[in-house]
C-alpha cells in the first residue's frame, strides 16, 4: 500500500458535532461518546484516479463536548482517546500462504479544542465565528514502516464562520447551514480552504432528526511535504475531497439520545475511497 494515502478523519469532527451549531447559552451543553470506522481497500491518488491497496481499518472511540459559558461563548472539545489503525495480512492468491504479516497500533488520538462566539442571533437567522486548535496528540509514527498514523504531527488553527436558518415545513423544526473556513497548518503541510452546507429535520414530535451534509476541502499547495512521502504517514500533504454524509438521532428521554452516521467521499486526491460509519449516545442538556 502506497505510504500517501490519507484515511478520512475529518469525517469524525462533522459526525460529532450538535444539531445546527447554534451556540448553547449559558450552562447548556451538548456530549457525545461515539465510535468511528473505516475500512477501505483502494484510495483516490493524487491524479483523483482509484487505485486499490491492502485492506486498512481505522477506529476510534471519542468524546465530543460543547458547554455555554455566556450565551455567546461556548467551549469545544473533542477527545479521541483511543485510535486504531490496522492492516490486514498479505494473503498469495496462488499459494494461500501469507506472504506479509498485518499489523495494528493503538494510542490516543489528536485532539481538537475551540470556542464559538455567537455573532448574530435574530429571528430565525444566526451566525457565529468559531476558532479551534488541533493538538498532535496522536502517534505519527507507527508501525514496521512508519504508516500507521493516528495523528498528523502537526499543530493546526482553523478559522470558521456559519450563517443558518432554522424554520418550520409542515408543523416540523427544519434548519438550513452553511460554513467557510481556513486552516492554518504547520510542519510544512499545506494550508486549506473548508466549505460546506448541512440541513435537518425533527420528525415524531421532536424525538427523531434526520441531518444531511456536504463538505468540501481544498488544499492551498503551498506546504513543502511531497504529498506523496508524508515522512510515512497516511496524514498525508495537500489531500482535496468533496464528500456527503448522513446522519439519524434519536431521543430516548429530552436529553438523552443515539445517532447513527455515514460519511463517503465522492471525488477526492490523497484519501480513502470508502465510506465511514459511527454511532454512538448524546445527552442534550437544554
Amino acid at each position: 500500500m502506497k505510504k500517501h494515502i490519507i484515511t478520512f478523519v475529518l469525517i469524525v469532527l462533522a459526525s460529532n458535532i450538535s444539531f445546527a451549531q447554534w451556540t448553547k447559552g449559558k450552562g447548556k451543553g451538548y456530549y457525545k461518546l461515539a465510535g468511528w470506522q473505516l475500512q477501505y481497500d483502494e484510495h483516490y491518488t493524487d491524479t483523483g484516479a482509484k487505485d486499490p491497496n491492502r485492506t486498512r481499518t481505522l477506529f476510534n472511540t471519542s468524546i465530543y463536548a460543547e458547554y455555554g459559558l455566556s450565551n455567546k461563548f461556548d467551549v469545544i472539545a473533542y477527545v479521541p482517546f483511543f485510535a486504531s489503525s490496522s492492516q490486514n495480512n498479505q494473503i498469495s492468491g496462488t499459494t494461500g500462504g501469507t506472504i506479509s504479516q498485518g499489523e495494528t497500533v493503538n494510542s490516543f488520538g489528536d485532539v481538537d479544542l475551540g470556542i464559538r462566539y455567537g455573532l448574530y442571533k435574530k429571528g430565525n437567522w444566526a451566525a457565529d465565528i468559531k476558532l479551534t486548535l488541533g493538538l498532535p496528540t496522536g502517534d505519527n509514527n507507527g508501525g514496521s514502516d512508519g504508516s500507521f498514523q493516528n495523528g498528523d504531527g502537526e499543530f493546526n488553527q482553523i478559522l470558521s464562520s456559519s450563517l443558518g436558518y432554522s424554520t418550520s415545513y409542515k408543523d416540523k423544526p427544519v434548519y438550513l447551514k452553511s460554513y467557510l473556513g481556513y486552516n492554518n497548518r504547520s510542519e510544512g503541510f499545506s494550508d486549506e480552504l473548508r466549505t460546506g452546507l448541512e440541513a435537518g429535520i425533527n420528525l415524531i414530535n421532536n424525538k427523531l432528526w434526520l441531518i444531511t451534509r456536504l463538505n468540501v476541502v481544498k488544499s492551498f499547495k503551498n506546504g513543502s511535504l511531497n504529498a506523496t512521502n508524508s515522512n510515512g504517514s497516511i496524514f498525508a500533504n495537500d489531500i482535496e475531497y468533496s464528500s456527503f454524509g448522513f446522519e439519524t438521532a434519536y431521543y430516548i428521554t429530552k436529553k438523552l439520545g443515539v445517532s447513527l452516521g455515514f460519511d463517503s467521499a465522492f471525488s477526492g486526491r490523497i484519501i480513502a475511497a470508502s465510506p465511514s460509519f459511527s454511532g454512538g449516545i448524546f445527552l442534550d442538556i437544554k
